[in-house]
C-alpha cells in the first residue's frame, strides 16, 4: 500500500547492519524518503538498492552535526536503531532533534532477561566476582573500544584472556594494540542465520571457562547464549544502559512502522 500522503516526508535511520535495512525497506515501500547513516560502505551493502534510499557514511560526530544533517537533508523524523551501548551518538540526537523541534523514536531489541545456571548479568565490565577466576580461561566479546582496560583488569586476576573482534578497522586496531596476545584474538563476524560453527570452535580450542558479552539482543549475543546452554562455559551479559529523554522506544518493527504511518 503506497501511503501517498506522507510521500513528501525525510526519515533519518541511523543504525548498523541487523535492524535498519528491515525497517527502511518498510519505510521505502510507503514511499517515504530514507535516510540512512552507517559506519562504513561495507555496511552500507546490506541494504536495499532504491531510488529514495541514501546511504550516509561516517561516524556522526557530535551535537552540531546531528543539528547540521536535519537542517541540510530537510528531516522530518528520527529513528535512532544504534547499538544499546551507542550512548554517546544517542545523546547527541536527543539534543539536536530538541533544539530543531523535530521527533525521535528509538528502535532497540528487547533485553533479554532470561537468566540460567550457566548465565547471569553483571553491572559493569569488571563485574566478574568469582572466587576461582584465577588461571581460568575467559573470552571477551566486549567489542573493541575498551577491551584493553578490561583486558588489564582481569589480567592481573591472573586471568588468561581471549578476545572475539569484528572485522572492522576500529576493532582490530585497538584489538593488535591491546595487552591481549596476537595469538589470543580472533577476528569474526556472527552469522545471522544461526550457524556458530567457527565460534563454538573457538571456545573449545581455547578451553573457553567464562564469556563476556553484552547484552545487545544481537545475533552475537543469541549466539554465546546458545554456546553457554549447550556446555558448561558460564556466561556473563552486561546489563545495558537504560534509554535517557526518548519517551517513544520500539522494539516491533510493525509497531513502529504503524505509529510513524499515523503521524
Amino acid at each position: 500500500m503506497q501511503n501517498s500522503e506522507k510521500c513528501h516526508e525525510n526519515v533519518w535511520i541511523l543504525s548498523g547492519t541487523s535492524d535498519g535495512p528491515i525497517i527502511a525497506d518498510k519505510l521505502l515501500n510507503l514511499n517515504y524518503v530514507v535516510f540512512v547513516s552507517v559506519i562504513s560502505y561495507k555496511a552500507s551493502l546490506v541494504y536495499p538498492k532504491k531510488d529514495k534510499l541514501h546511504i550516509i557514511t561516517g561516524k556522526i560526530i557530535d551535537e552540531i552535526e546531528v543539528h547540521q544533517f536535519l537542517e541540510k537533508h530537510q528531516i522530518d523524523l528520527i529513528i535512532d536503531a544504534t547499538h544499546p551501548f551507542a550512548m554517546q551518538i544517542s545523546t547527541n540526537l536527543v539534543k539536536g532533534c530538541k533544539k530543531l523541534n523535530k521527533m525521535l523514536l528509538r528502535f532497540e531489541r528487547q533485553s533479554q532477561v532470561k537468566s540460567s545456571l550457566n548465565s547471569r548479568f553483571v553491572e559493569d565490565l569488571k563485574g566478574i566476582k568469582i572466587s576461582d577466576i584465577k588461571n581460568k580461561n575467559l573470552l571477551l566479546a566486549i567489542g573493541a573500544r575498551c577491551l584493553n582496560e578490561v583486558a588489564e583488569y582481569y589480567m592481573n586476576l591472573e586471568v588468561n584472556i581471549y578476545a572475539r573482534i569484528l572485522a572492522t578497522e576500529d576493532s582490530i586496531l585497538n584489538g593488535f594494540s591491546s595487552c591481549i596476545r596476537n595469538s589470543n584474538i580472533a577476528i569474526l563476524n556472527p552469522s545471522k542465520f544461526g550457524e556458530h560453527k567457527l565460534e563454538y570452535s573457538l571456545c573449545k580450542n581455547w578451553n573457553i571457562d567464562y564469556i563476556l558479552c553484552r547484552d545487545s539482543g544481537s545475533y552475537s549475543q543469541m549466539i554465546w547464549e546458545d554456546i553457554s546452554e549447550k556446555t558448561n562455559i558460564k556466561l556473563f551479559k552486561l546489563r545495558r544502559p537504560i534509554e535517557k529523554r526518548i519517551q517513544n522506544i520500539f522494539s516491533d518493527y510493525d509497531n513502529l512502522i504503524k505509529f510513524i504511518s499515523k503521524i
